[in-house]
């Protein structure tokens, strides 16, 4: 399964976490969309999309769909986000990579919201 992993810059942190169907948020009912640019990413509904910020990983949630609107792809999503972190600084990346870690190496992570966080 190749699940894919994105960086949230610094400076947009608390604006992605005002959108909606974060981990522990009741679900809207809407669906998101994480633009990437004109590069089709390789993921498929069903996978999962890692969320980086703050050089840590914060937690997945299930793909979707993807849509390519204006001339960029969007990897999409709804509720069911889950917060998970693993023993592993991030540094940020443009774009999207593949996930390196084994699911197995996954650990709950409570303060996934502020934990780390430097504004």
């Amino acid at each position: 399964m190749p699940d894919l992993c994105v960086c949230v810059p610094r400076w947009f942190w608390p604006a992605w976490l005002q959108e909606g169907d974060a981990a522990g948020d009741p679900e809207t009912g809407i669906e998101w969309g994480f633009s990437l640019g004109r590069v089709k990413p390789p993921i498929k509904p069903g996978e999962r999309l890692y969320i980086v910020a703050h050089e840590r990983l914060r937690g997945y949630a299930p793909v979707t769909g993807l849509k390519l609107l204006a001339g960029q792809y969007s990897i999409c999503r709804q509720g069911g986000a889950v917060a998970v972190t693993i023993p592993e600084t991030i540094r940020g990346f443009q774009g999207f990579r593949r996930r390196w870690w084994n699911i197995e190496d996954e650990i709950p992570f409570e303060d996934w919201k502020t934990e780390g966080v430097v504004l």
